[in-house]
């Protein structure tokens, strides 16, 4: 502590001074002067200039949005014959999440696992394959009911603010179906050729494909955040034979096939809960 010097301001025995310069002096030599942070710790608000992603720690969450994308599928055979058939699904997609992550210094670097159910799914009817020789049509119906996703996560944050890029590993239970229903062919003169015929196939798959996308996360509490993030998803290329509805009497089968590629958007908010558990314990703070 520095020397005290008197001051003739209260008489000869006033110590009022030197006792306010010491208690100055200790105040700030215990980081016990200017703690704005304690008002804000009261309110369950991070210290102002800090950064709510500290350290390291495990969160859970849900999530909700929009999803649309592209599901391409060719309908073909072995007599040469193929149709293209591109169609746009879409619908809502949500869900649950839990990660980690773990900051150095403003960058925040984890890992996210996601699960959503969805409601994409889409129908289409085409009549010009076989030539269009038989009446009737094709119905294709492709859906995917149930997706997640392992990811990587890394980002930059400050005070209370997170803008961070995501990828990895995505995957999605795939559901594929044909039907045929063609009536009889016939002849100029109208005599019947070929009785007509109908049928179906159908398949599950689970698909595994690649996710990027980024975001960007508020933390209201210390505890409690919330989320807007977008991705994009590749799911591959699956193929469905349909040997039953391409069934024509008397003939051969065809080898019909219906191979699907799907690609996805994705746009969701979401909220997530930050345990404690690893948080560093808090500083012993001197009482006086």
């Amino acid at each position: 502590m520095p020397a005290l010097q008197k001051v003739d301001s209260g008489g000869p025995h006033d110590t009022s001074h030197f006792i306010s310069v010491g208690r100055r002096h200790y105040a700030c030599q215990h980081g016990l002067r200017g703690r704005p942070s304690l008002t804000r710790a009261a309110a369950g608000l991070p210290a102002a200039g800090a950064y709510f992603y500290l350290d390291r720690h495990i969160y859970i969450g849900g999530q909700i949005g929009y999803a649309w994308g592209n599901q391409n599928s060719n309908l073909g055979d072995n007599l040469g014959e193929f149709v293209q058939l591109s169609n746009s699904a879409n619908g809502v997609i949500g869900g649950a999440h839990v990660g980690y992550n773990l900051q150095l210094s403003q960058f925040v670097i984890g890992f996210e696992g996601s699960v959503d159910g969805t409601s994409l799914s889409k129908s289409i009817n085409n009549n010009s394959l076989l030539g269009g020789l038989f009446p009737g049509n094709v119905n294709v119906n492709v859906s995917s009911n149930v997706q997640g996703s392992i990811r990587g996560r890394v980002g930059y944050a400050w005070d209370r603010i997170l803008l961070y890029a995501t990828g990895g590993v995505a995957f999605a239970g795939t559901n594929s179906s044909v039907r045929s229903n063609f009536g009889p062919l016939v002849s100029d003169a109208g005599e019947p050729l070929f009785p007509g015929f109908n049928g179906s196939d159908s398949a599950s798959s689970t698909r595994v494909g690649w996710t990027v996308g980024g975001g960007i996360e508020y933390a209201v509490t210390n505890n409690w955040s919330i989320r807007a993030e977008y991705r994009y998803s590749d799911f591959g290329h699956t193929t469905l034979f349909a040997p039953n509805s391409f069934a024509i009497p008397g003939i051969d089968p065809i080898g019909a096939f219906l191979n699907r590629h799907l690609v996805e958007n994705q746009v969701q908010v979401g909220f997530s809960y930050k345990f404690d558990t690893f948080a560093p314990p808090a500083p012993i703070v001197a009482k006086y």
